[in-house]
């Protein structure tokens, strides 16, 4: 890079606003990355939480549905499954988390009652019902668990971006810009010093 650079005051002038301008760059992206570092582990923590959520609803779901198997044929609960017709009342969203958009998903969870649920009262059991119920939950809990693991995914791609920079600037970038300082420094000094020479040559 030095030797594609005219050794001039107005070159270095130049190239020390850059320096200037890259080594602040490389401060506010490191703010950042540190930032979004903090977020990530934040945002881990709610969905170790809510994972743990799931798996605790999907294990009650899976027994309630155990029990209205044994007390109901499962060819019954597959009739049953086949009449219900249900719309999921989900509302997409956006939130900035650091400059990285991430998803925020609006799911309305309701209990639903048993005339609600679209297959008959008359041909369903208590049993079924609670299980119905019990994997309506666990609907919920997964679609909590995709908006934060999306967010999750979303904020680590950041930091793998903003590190990737940090590290451009400061081993490539700010370096060698540096070095070409120093050599426009240094050939500055020595025309300074071929010129006094030449000076005291014509005067002598």
């Amino acid at each position: 890079m030095a030797v594609e650079i005219k050794p001039t005051r107005s070159e270095l002038i130049k190239l020390k606003r850059r320096i200037e301008l890259a080594k602040s760059g490389y401060n506010l992206l490191k703010k950042k990355r540190d930032g979004l570092i903090l977020e990530f582990f934040e945002v881990l923590k709610k969905a170790k939480t809510v994972r743990k959520e799931l798996v605790e609803e999907y294990k009650k779901a899976l027994r309630k549905m155990n029990i209205a198997r044994a007390s109901e044929s499962d060819l019954k609960i597959k009739a049953l499954a086949l009449g219900v017709v249900e719309k999921r009342d989900l509302k997409l969203e956006k939130k900035n988390i650091m400059g990285v958009v991430v998803p925020e998903i609006e799911y309305k969870y309701e209990e639903k009652g048993f005339f609600d649920r679209g297959y008959s009262i008359i041909s369903s059991s208590s049993k079924i019902d609670e299980a119905a119920a019990a994997y309506n939950k666990v609907i919920h809990k997964i679609v909590k668990v995709a908006e934060i693991e999306t967010s999750l995914k979303r904020l680590l791609q950041e930091i793998e971006k903003t590190k990737r920079r940090v590290n451009a600037l400061d081993y490539v970038v700010i370096p060698s810009m540096e070095e070409t300082k120093n050599f426009i420094t240094f050939r500055l000094e020595e025309m300074e010093r071929e010129n006094i020479f030449r000076l005291k040559h014509i005067k002598a």
